[in-house]
């Protein structure tokens, strides 16, 4: 792989094909006529690269400055002996932008000869594109109050975005369009970034080093692919001619000012905290030029360092003490930016993150999990972007190539060569576990990305064809204890013994005696790594085509081949071509509408793919049970039974073997055979089909004068074969009256499946022709891509620059709805796989959700900023009460189990999924910062910020799991609400910034 990416390195910089990054669009038009101005003179100037170019408008009274940097600052002015414009200035770009400004010209014989200068800021009216998105520079992220530098704690202001209920801690944190959040896209400079297992970032970009972060909610170019959600596009910082710096101390000292809360709280990274956290970082940024004028670089380096306890409790071994642990996230960036010529530029990015979360024994309340059984997560990055651009007359080409690793240890054992051993004592409660964490799950990813791009502008055209490869090799240790897995049952002598020891947390499984009794022990089968490449192919072509100096109307082409779809199948989904189309039209100078409609693909998550073989035997048994699943027409007759299977994760166990002496897992293997399994998977003999969404969308735009702009745009989106987990071998369907009949027992279920599974003294077994076969499973589930979703949404938005004043804002109202048949890769129907029941809200659907950003400055040095976040309640999933009706099993398919949220229980009787609702969510921050200037070098910023300042106790609306949201409660809307969980009580930020 690195012999490749070398060869690769040194064609594209022997090669004059370039990357292309902002295409800026200037209209002039006459003052008094209102007319536009052709032949006229526009100068941009960008001081800090040393860029300088001047262009003549065209007949439409239009210029186009070509694949401009998106370092420094740009100026927009005129050379007119006839005529004088506002200057303006200020203007800042992100990556893949087409961004448009309005120069009002008047003649010199009516107007003085100084010409008033604008300030640019973001609030300018898109005249190019139908494009849906928002952005947040650098100075707003500055002076924004986010949690930890952690950018994704800013993404929520953005319209459309909303913090998400996830399946996992780590799951990604922010939602666009209320859509699943695994299937949002992130990019850095408009390439991957992203985790291409579950989903969501690979390296998580530090404020430091982020110039622009940018949500593209709908209407996006044809240029973007690899989801049906929307993408967010983080812009990093470049060098100029001006050396520049920063070093920063950040600290969240905790319980010590924090409010206290009796729920836990989560780090950075989704996982669950509480007593004795805090956080402390720092970090140093440098970039200037190496030459002037030609050669610049920007280098950030962050640390952040969790401190938490947990507590370890075991009374019947005399064990109570406080284990800490340690969370490191380490981030390392890089850029070079090179000019080559007035044509050709280079840029080179390196991002490298170090992330290590602690599991350090014990609980959060108290647990018996000692520190030998500790383990840390690991979810480490890398990416090397080499990205250039050349540009000369009316065509740029762009190629770009970048290299990207992804390791993600989900349980690195402290000590990895240590079986695990679970200590039970004479009354058969659990007093102690040891060694290893027991399980494996460790991912490894090898990324290249391919882009070939061009684009060519003609009069009222411009042309972009383009093509990417993106080429992941997955490779997965995961399933059992690979050491073994001893559960042992001591005597009263034998506990008195351990516990007169007096070892504390010290205590191991080297301490347990030799002849204690060994009533179960396991060995994962296949302790080794397994895996395939995947592979996406895209082509797209688009024009933008300026119809007159108001109209512009932009239509394209993209098509995506996903090897991965091909699954079980002999062929893949080779027909995902996705047409879209868009206008704007500029009413007038001041306003504009835009809308337009289009189809976008999905990528299939690595997981669909590696859970199937993950899950998965070869076995003779199970081939028997899933040919009798042919043979009954619910699979299909041309099944290839060695396409769909793979002898993937499985343990085989043993009963009264010698501690620490048992069987190998070369000496087991011919339990694959023969063990019997509540869930096995397959690959789909169809293939899977890309999911891929239908989006609509119209919209408004009106700049009310240069410093605000107010814009509202209706989004409806249509979702398709959205992925979910069918069972081949389900029961019956069996829904309990409201009135609350019997419940089917788990027996009686079993009998009614395609291959009754009965029970005897040998264990489990199903009926195939007759014959009783012991190594088949109970549940036998693939993924489909069955789902469908509706989004209806209206976003109201204003948002005011600062400029001259003393205050800005950003202010945004959606109202919008979102329903859908299924909620993750592994949601399942309640029962008997009738999704026509699920139908329903959606996990993240809100209906209202209010965000409010205002800035305000006092005095010179003195900035303060209050951000709002007022959301209408998530939805409750009423699952059954187990007191009223014996189980919560109601169905007897053996489903009550998990996350109720992906359908693995039972509904309350009479309850639709998602029937109820949350109280709002009223969230409010604020940060204050005062700039010290330091005479001849820089300054001092000092800052605090305070989250949730009037402590509010929100049940809905904050990042979480599902799994411990309060959207599961136990019976019915009587019931009222159970609070399980809360978003974080007031907590405080204080740091320290010295820049130059």
């Amino acid at each position: 792989m690195i012999k490749k990416c070398f060869t690769l390195l040194c064609i594209f910089l022997c090669n004059a094909a370039v990357f292309a990054q902002v295409d800026l669009t200037v209209s002039v038009s006459n003052n008094a006529t209102l007319k536009p101005l052709a032949s006229v003179a526009v100068v941009l100037q960008n001081k800090e690269i040393g860029y300088n170019q001047t262009l003549s408008t065209n007949a439409a009274g239009k210029v186009i400055f070509k694949s401009l940097s998106i370092a420094g600052t740009y100026t927009v002015s005129l050379n007119s002996e006839s005529y004088n414009a506002d200057v303006i200035d200020n203007l800042q770009f992100r990556t893949n932008e087409n961004p448009s400004v309005q120069l009002v010209a008047t003649t010199k014989k009516t107007t003085e000869l100084n010409a008033v200068k604008v300030y640019s800021g973001s609030s300018k009216i898109n005249t190019v594109n139908a494009e849906v998105s928002a952005q947040l520079k650098r100075k707003e992220l500055e002076l924004l109050p986010v949690e930890g530098r952690d950018i994704t704690r800013s993404l929520y202001r953005l319209p459309n975005v909303t913090q998400a209920t996830g399946f996992y801690p780590e799951a990604p944190n922010v939602s666009i369009n209320g859509a699943n959040s695994l299937f949002t896209s992130y990019l850095i400079d408009g390439m991957d970034n992203n985790e291409r297992f579950l989903g969501g970032q690979k390296f998580a970009m530090p404020l430091g080093f982020t110039q622009n972060v940018t949500a593209l909610t709908n209407n996006y170019s044809v240029e973007f692919g690899n989801t049906a959600n929307g993408l967010f596009n983080l812009t990093s910082r470049s060098g100029s001619n001006k050396t520049t710096g920063e070093a920063f101390y950040l600290t969240r000292p905790g319980a010590a000012v924090d409010a206290s809360s009796k729920y836990f709280q989560k780090d950075l990274s989704g996982n669950n905290v509480k007593d004795g956290f805090q956080r402390q970082q720092f970090g140093v940024a440098l970039g200037g030029a190496i030459k002037k004028d030609k050669t610049f670089y920007y280098i950030n380096a962050e640390q952040t360092i969790d401190i938490k306890d947990n507590i370890l409790t075991s009374p019947q071994l005399g064990v109570n003490a406080t284990v800490r642990g340690y969370n490191y996230f380490t981030y390392l960036s890089g850029k070079i930016d090179q000019k080559w010529s007035d044509h050709f530029k280079s840029s080179l990015r390196v991002n490298g993150g170090i992330v290590n979360i602690a599991r350090q024994g014990g609980g959060l309340e108290g647990g018996v999990a000692f520190p030998s059984a500790g383990n840390k997560q690991d979810r480490n990055s890398t990416l090397i972007a080499l990205q250039n651009v050349y540009t000369k007359g009316n065509i740029s080409n762009e190629t770009n190539i970048q290299y990207s690793n992804f390791r993600w240890n989900y349980a690195r054992p402290t000590n990895e060569n240590n079986p695990q051993v679970e200590v039970k004592a004479p009354d058969g409660s659990t007093v102690a576990v040891f060694g290893h964490p027991g399980y494996a799950f460790d991912s490894h990813e090898s990324t290249i990305q391919f882009q070939e791009k061009f684009k060519i502008f003609l009069n009222k055209h411009t042309l972009k064809v383009g093509a990417e490869i993106i080429s992941a090799k997955h490779q997965l240790y995961g399933g059992g204890v690979p050491n073994g897995y001893y559960q042992v049952q001591l005597t009263a002598a034998q506990l008195a013994d351990l516990k007169a020891k007096n070892k504390g947390k010290d205590l191991d499984y080297t301490d347990i005696p030799s002849n204690v009794a060994v009533p179960f022990y396991s060995v994962e089968l296949r302790p080794n790594q397994f895996g395939k490449t995947q592979t996406i192919t895209s082509l797209y072509a688009e024009d933008l085509f300026a119809v007159n100096s108001k109209l512009n109307i932009t239509y394209g082409i993209r098509y995506d081949y996903d090897n991965l779809s091909k699954g079980g199948s002999s062929r893949g989904d080779y027909n995902n071509i996705a047409p879209r189309a868009s206008f704007n039209y500029k009413i007038n100078d001041k306003s504009s509408i835009r809308g337009g409609s289009g189809l976008s693909y999905d990528k299939v998550l690595y997981s669909v793919y590696s859970d199937a073989i993950q899950q998965n035997t070869t076995s003779p048994e199970y081939k028997l049970q899933l040919q009798a699943l042919i043979d009954k027409g619910i699979l299909p007759k041309n099944t290839n039974l060695n396409a769909i299977t793979f002898d993937g994760n499985l343990s085989a166990g043993a009963t009264n073997v010698p501690y620490l002496n048992g069987p190998s897992a070369a000496s087991l293997q011919n339990q694959r055979n023969s063990v019997f399994s509540f869930e096995r998977r397959i690959l789909n003999p169809n293939g899977y089909q890309n999911s891929y969404t239908w989006q609509n969308t119209i919209g408004y735009q009106y700049q009310v004068n240069d410093k605000l702009l107010l814009y509202t745009d209706v989004v409806y989106n249509r979702g398709y074969n959205l992925f979910r987990l069918v069972d081949l071998n389900a029961p019956t369907a069996y829904q309990i009256p409201a009135n609350g009949t019997t419940p089917r027992s788990q027996a009686a279920a079993n009998a009614t499946r395609p291959v009754p599974i009965f029970n005897d003294a040998s264990g489990n077994y199903g009926v195939i022709n007759g014959q009783k076969v012991y190594g088949v499973a109970r549940n036998v589930t693939v993924t489909d891509a069955g789902g469908k979703s509706e989004y209806i949404g209206l976003s109201i938005n204003a948002k005011k620059d600062k400029a001259a004043d003393k205050y800005a804002y950003f202010v945004s109202y959606t109202l919008s709805s979102l329903k859908n048949n299924t909620d993750d890769i592994n949601f399942r129907a309640s029962d008997a796989n009738n999704y026509d029941n699920e139908w329903g809200p959606s996990l993240n659907d809100r209906r209202h959700v209010i965000s409010g950003v205002f800035y305000y400055y006092p005095v010179k040095q003195l900035s303060v900023s209050f951000a709002t976040l007022l959301q209408s309640g998530q939805p409750i999933n009423r699952i059954p009460d187990g007191t009223v009706y014996g189980t919560t099993d109601l169905n007897g398919d053996g489903g009550s189990f998990g996350d109720a949220y992906v359908g693995n229980s039972d509904r309350q009787p009479g309850e639709a999924r998602n029937s109820d609702r949350l109280p709002w969510s009223k969230l409010f921050d604020a940060g204050v910062q005062y700039n010290i200037p330091i005479k001849g070098t820089g300054r001092l910023e000092i800052r605090a910020d305070i989250f949730n300042v009037f402590n509010t106790v929100n049940l809905s609306g904050y990042s979480n799991n599902a799994t411990q949201s309060n959207q599961i409660q136990i019976g019915p809307k009587s019931n009222g609400i159970l609070q399980k969980n809360a978003g974080a009580p007031r907590q405080f930020q204080f740091g320290a910034r010295y820049t130059f």
